[in-house]
């Protein structure tokens, strides 16, 4: 399976449909209770937690963290096994949380979705744009 925009090929569709999201920037999964869009259905079901406040019933048994969803608790405890599930198939680096992977494509696409409002400076990563904001904080506080 390739993608014709840029030759990139992958041996799942899984992958391939998340990288033709973060080309297209679509965001098929709305909340229907306040509209806000992603292009994962993983992160809007994240989301409508905030909504739902849904009772934490899964319990991490190595530290007691607890988690609303099963799925949430499992990818917890990568955090204690220090497994990487989660491989690029680009350069084979690993990966605990799939979101890391999502991030770490866009280093091999160039892609930089996270604009400045500020300055317009592109950043493929959204926690490298909220260190760059600082940097305007702290001249405005100059």
């Amino acid at each position: 399976m390739s993608v014709e925009m840029c030759s990139k090929a992958f041996s799942k569709q899984q992958n391939l449909n998340i990288h033709l999201l973060t080309l297209t920037k679509e965001k098929p999964h709305g909340c229907l209770i306040c509209c806000e869009r992603f292009s994962h259905r993983e992160d809007l079901n994240k989301h409508l937690m905030v909504h739902t406040k849904k009772k934490k019933v899964y319990a991490c048994e190595l530290c007691n963290e607890a988690f609303s969803q099963q799925g949430d608790l499992k990818r917890h405890v990568l955090t204690h096994t220090k497994e990487k599930p989660y491989v690029c198939e680009i350069c084979g680096k690993a990966f605990s949380w799939p979101n890391k992977l999502r991030s770490h494509f866009l280093t091999h696409t160039k892609e930089k979705p996270y604009v400045c409002e500020i300055c317009s400076k592109t950043f493929s990563r959204k926690e490298h744009l909220k260190k760059h904001l600082l940097t305007h904080l702290k001249k405005k506080h100059m």
